[in-house]
């Protein structure tokens, strides 16, 4: 089995196996930011735009409370977002009506297009990439990542938590 020697990253969490993959994820993220800035244009749009306009696209018109309640940032950091793409054309604000005072934040045919092609960019690229991997250890990678980012979405995850504070 081929072993990937440690980064600081992995190093810099403590060494063991599941600090090891949260470094290594941290580094990946940072990695995957700049590879989407050199992919669609640092001045093109954010990452975080990037993830509402994903969100929109893939779940549909949602307000900006239910945007920010699937993720860890805060709803003002998402109205603030939001209130950027709209300067841009790319979503606007309907009705919404299941709320009166929280409107529904949706893709605008700008915003669509401009996702849609943001997705066949990446699609086309990542189809090119080589990599020496097997699929069913990428699924595996999947589900061990999947795995910890839920045990930091749970109660137990939150009560530990507090025993430290």
């Amino acid at each position: 089995m081929r072993r990937a020697r440690p980064t600081p990253a992995t190093l810099a969490y403590g060494g063991s196996p599941l600090a090891s993959v949260i470094g290594e994820t941290v580094s990946l993220f940072h990695r995957l930011k700049f590879a989407s800035e050199q992919l669609h244009g640092r001045g093109e749009t954010t990452a975080g735009k990037l993830g509402i306009l994903r969100g929109l696209h893939r779940l549909g018109p949602q307000t900006v409370p239910q945007m920010a309640r699937t993720r860890p940032v805060s709803r003002q950091y998402i109205q603030a977002l939001v209130n950027q793409l709209a300067a841009e054309g790319r979503i606007e604000f309907v009705d919404n009506p299941a709320h009166k005072r929280s409107r529904l934040v949706r893709l605008t045919p700008q915003g669509k297009d401009f996702v849609d092609s943001a997705m066949r960019r990446e699609a086309k690229l990542l189809s090119r990439l080589k990599i020496d991997i097997l699929e069913k250890d990428l699924r595996t990678a999947t589900s061990v990542l999947s795995t910890v980012r839920a045990l930091f979405e749970s109660k137990q995850w939150k009560q530990l938590l507090k025993t430290v504070r």
